[in-house]
């Protein structure tokens, strides 16, 4: 959380946000031209890979406990550069996913109260994806 502090000193948070909101965009011409289409296959993979990432992400937090913390989730190395955007990509895929979850919904005439999960999901999606732009922008900024 230390990276949303530092970053509103930075003057990288207005770019985080536009990045944030030029993802959600992209992704939603990609998904609505059917450029990418949302097959089972590519569900499971992208919800594998989130798993993935929310595990990882767990792990740090128990070793946080103890005084240590996996360090390539937090140093300005190439390797965290690399790895911060991988877990970007990914938050961008759960976007389809959620495109998706919409689109089938409104298919399937799901009940009116499915529009509220919904909207939740791409809302949580997308802080996600502005907290990694963010830590992402922070880790590219302190390399200066």
């Amino acid at each position: 959380i230390s990276y949303v502090f530092n970053a509103a000193y930075d003057g990288i948070v207005v770019q985080a946000v536009f990045f944030t909101f030029a993802d959600l965009f992209i992704m939603l011409l990609l998904y609505r031209f059917r450029i990418i289409r949302v097959t089972d296959k590519l569900r499971s993979v992208i919800v594998a890979a989130t798993l993935c990432i929310a595990i990882v992400y767990l792990v740090n937090f128990v070793m946080s406990f103890f005084g240590a913390r996996i360090p390539f989730l937090y140093g300005s190395s190439p390797l965290s550069i690399g790895i911060s955007v991988v877990i970007v990509v990914i938050a961008s895929l759960n976007l389809l996913l959620d495109f998706d979850f919409m689109e089938k919904g409104e298919a399937y005439n799901m009940p009116k109260y499915f529009e509220w999960y919904a909207a939740f999901g791409l809302l949580v999606t997308l802080v996600w994806l502005y907290l990694e732009i963010l830590k992402l922008l922070s880790k590219i900024k302190s390399r200066d």
